[in-house]
């Protein structure tokens, strides 16, 4: 995986210390620590309901102390902002194309060496989306590790890091268990985000 914002000596003591500065001055609170024992997982970010997601998100893990990545759609990687996309930790997503996305992705998870959490919004787009995709699910299992469930809750203004699950294979019982733990956060289009199914 490429260098980034979060593995840039200096760059990051100074943004970690902004972004706490100013979750703090618009309330925001940040729950949680990544477990020592996890050096390598795969974050779900819900909901996902905003583009205002990316910048809390970026903050967040700054006073998490985390070096995540993130996938986007290929759109946002073009000229003139793919270059500062990759660097505030992006991978570019073609979402026509992504057939080969999961094993791409479990491979360069094992291959990377040190700490590394990969982000991914399970809904897969800021739009309502009554059913989740997978991948998230099918990365870790592949790549061997568990999923963390980070969240953002714009109505008490919230966001942390949330259980670990080990995905054990049995999707459709994992997915339950995913999916209570989201029920009650809100995202900051609230009518966008399902998670009952």
């Amino acid at each position: 995986m490429h260098n980034t914002i979060f593995t840039t000596p200096v760059v990051n003591t100074f943004l970690r210390k902004l972004s706490t500065t100013l979750l703090k001055l618009n309330g925001w609170k940040v729950e949680g620590v990544l477990p020592t024992d996890v050096s390598k997982c795969v974050f779900i970010a819900a909901p996902h309901t905003s583009n205002w997601d990316l910048p809390y998100t970026l903050m967040v893990a700054f006073a998490l102390r985390l070096n995540i990545v993130w996938m986007g759609k290929a759109s946002i990687f073009t000229f003139p902002f793919g270059s500062l996309m990759r660097w505030l930790g992006g991978i570019a997503v073609n979402r026509e194309q992504s057939n080969n996305l999961v094993a791409a992705s479990a491979e360069a998870l094992r291959a990377y060496t040190g700490s590394v959490q990969l982000v991914i919004p399970p809904e897969g787009t800021r739009s309502k989306n009554r059913y989740w995709k997978t991948g998230f699910y099918y990365i870790a299992l592949e790549a061997e590790v568990p999923i963390l469930m980070a969240y953002m809750d714009y109505s008490k203004k919230i966001s942390g890091i949330g259980p670990l699950l080990h995905p054990t294979g049995d999707i459709e019982k994992d997915m339950q268990t995913v999916k209570a733990f989201y029920a009650p956060f809100k995202g900051k289009n609230a009518d966008q985000f399902a998670s009952e199914n």
